[in-house]
């Protein structure tokens, strides 16, 4: 065949050129979907965890053992940001300012 007549036959077909751009675009599209909903469904069984639970309701049922907490006077309790020795020197070493 030459040149001419491929041309001539491509364009005396422009229905079978759109039905085969339209199949094109919906096996593409059905095939992304297919390997989105696929990965989604495999990544949603790693959720399931012993109690085959997707939800944690409280953190006893999250944990493993039993958890303590610490008390709010204890030495890691709360801090001061604002009087930390860092601030606190800079302070001195600055100086009233005028």
């Amino acid at each position: 065949m030459t040149l001419a007549a491929l041309q001539t036959t491509a364009a005396a077909d422009p229905v079978g050129v759109a039905v085969g751009a339209l199949l094109g675009l919906v096996l593409s599209t059905g095939f992304l979907l297919a390997l989105f909903i696929g990965f989604i469904v495999i990544a949603g069984f790693t959720k399931f965890r012993r109690t085959r639970a997707l939800v944690v309701r409280n953190l006893p049922d999250g944990a493993d053992e039993e958890l303590s907490y610490l008390p709010p006077d204890a030495p890691r309790g709360p801090a001061d940001q604002l009087r930390t020795p860092e601030l606190l020197e800079q302070a001195r070493t600055a100086g009233p300012e005028e």
